[in-house]
């Protein structure tokens, strides 16, 4: 059974919303629930430092959507939940990547267009008040992303650029030094990809028109309540279409409750009785969950706890994984730069060579040629580039031994002896 990578993060810029849940936490939970998934879930507080001055503030959004997540069911034995800070690996990462991304590409980025856009219109300088971080902010994602070669990146349709983009940036690092990332797919659910806040925008903290996730009670009621609606009096037909109170209680409520709504709709159900449903279907779903993050804010240190050993299981993964990286772009050893090496055109002693690619069936494989060209060792499909990478790394540093330990693995094509493949490790293992 194939496993598919699933990683998601929020911002901790403020206190988790409906949005939030509906768009990211709640399908992030149920995905890592699946058998045949492996998830990542961390808190981009790298990214919150883009556009927040006030530590104090960052520092109770990390605490609130820590204790949000395991309120709604996530699980930190069966998923590798962190705090982006915690791993350093990743700011290198973003390094390594902004060297081969096009600015061009940057300059395409919905918020920083969005930010020109609004400083043109206000006859300001194009760039006033754009900070690098906010220019940066699809590279930084896009080393989230690729730091664990994620199949599957759930998001709102929003922000399906960014997927894109870096989807571009790991095709161009591998174009450049080989097959090291899996470019990433958007996940979408099209029924809660975007909510709607209480005026009808995309909720978010920024219009202040976003519903908190674990309002009390009467809080939530009251906002509710505040959802903005047309003046069609009760028994006059009233749209779904463009309503911001029905897209809400579609996203928490089942197919049947759906359709029920949709009718009262067309009966001409009044505002007021609309508002009770919407908030009495919301409240069965997180009145639970509530309890549950009220005990988890009262023990930070716990959450802390989880984040630590969530960052240690991260980073048994990105240290490997980075220094391959640095090796593949040349921050290497210097004690090998005597070694022979591997440029034919420049006269030196060429060396046996692995080369890492993919097929069609989405499997990474490697072979060991010669420099002439014929293949000595052909390797079987791996999931993930990261595993190929480990299976060659082994193959350099054990040589004939891990040939061994590794030979359901291998092959070697007709004509090709044992001797043969042997004598290619020890070359490639003195020149290293």
């Amino acid at each position: 059974m194939s496993t598919t990578r699933f990683l998601t993060g929020i911002t901790p810029s403020g206190t988790p919303h409906l949005g939030n849940y509906v768009g990211s936490i709640r399908p992030s939970v149920q995905a890592s629930r699946r058998a045949d998934v492996e998830s990542y879930y961390f808190l981009a507080d790298y990214h919150a430092l883009i556009k927040i001055d006030e530590p104090a503030r960052i520092q109770r959004s990390t605490l609130e959507i820590a204790a949000s997540w395991l309120a709604a069911g996530l699980d930190p034995e069966r998923v590798t939940f962190y705090r982006q800070s915690d791993i350093p690996e990743i700011p290198e990462l973003t390094w390594l990547l902004t060297c081969v991304t096009s600015k061009g590409l940057l300059n395409r980025a919905h918020a920083y267009k969005a930010a020109v856009d609004q400083n043109l219109a206000a006859q300001q300088e194009p760039d006033f008040s754009v900070n690098a971080g906010l220019f940066m902010y699809p590279v930084l994602m896009a080393a989230d992303i690729l730091m664990f070669n994620a199949h599957q990146v759930p998001v709102g349709r929003d922000q399906v650029q960014h997927i894109e983009m870096a989807r571009d940036i790991a095709q161009r690092f591998n174009h450049l030094y080989g097959e090291h990332f899996t470019p990433p797919e958007a996940s979408i659910e099209d029924s809660v990809a975007t909510l709607p806040g209480l005026d009808g925008r995309k909720m978010s903290k920024s219009y202040d028109n976003h519903i908190p996730l674990f309002a009390p009670r009467q809080q939530l009621k009251k906002l509710i309540a505040g959802i903005v609606t047309d003046s069609r009096a009760p028994g006059e037909a009233k749209e779904t279409e463009g309503s911001a109170l029905f897209q809400i209680y579609q996203a928490f409520a089942n197919a049947e409750e759906t359709a029920a709504m949709r009718q009262a709709y067309a009966d001409g159900i009044g505002w007021a009785d609309a508002k009770q449903m919407l908030f009495e279907r919301i409240d069965l779903e997180i009145s639970p969950l509530r309890e549950r993050y009220a005990a988890l804010m009262a023990a930070p240190d716990k959450i802390e706890e989880i984040l630590l050993a969530g960052a240690e299981k991260a980073r048994k993964v990105a240290t490997p994984f980075t220094a391959e990286l640095r090796r593949a772009v040349g921050l290497r050893d210097l004690r090998t730069a005597a070694k022979p090496s591997r440029d034919v055109k420049a006269g030196k002693t060429a060396l046996p060579a692995f080369k890492q690619y993919r097929e069609s069936d989405g499997q990474f494989y490697f072979k060991l040629s010669e420099p002439g060209g014929r293949v000595l060792l052909q390797s079987a499909g791996f999931g993930s580039p990261h595993d190929a990478a480990k299976a060659i790394a082994l193959l350099r540093q054990n040589g004939t031994l891990a040939l061994t330990e590794m030979k359901a693995l291998l092959q070697q094509p007709s004509g090709v002896t044992e001797d043969q493949v042997s004598l290619a490790l020890k070359q490639m293992m003195a020149a290293e």
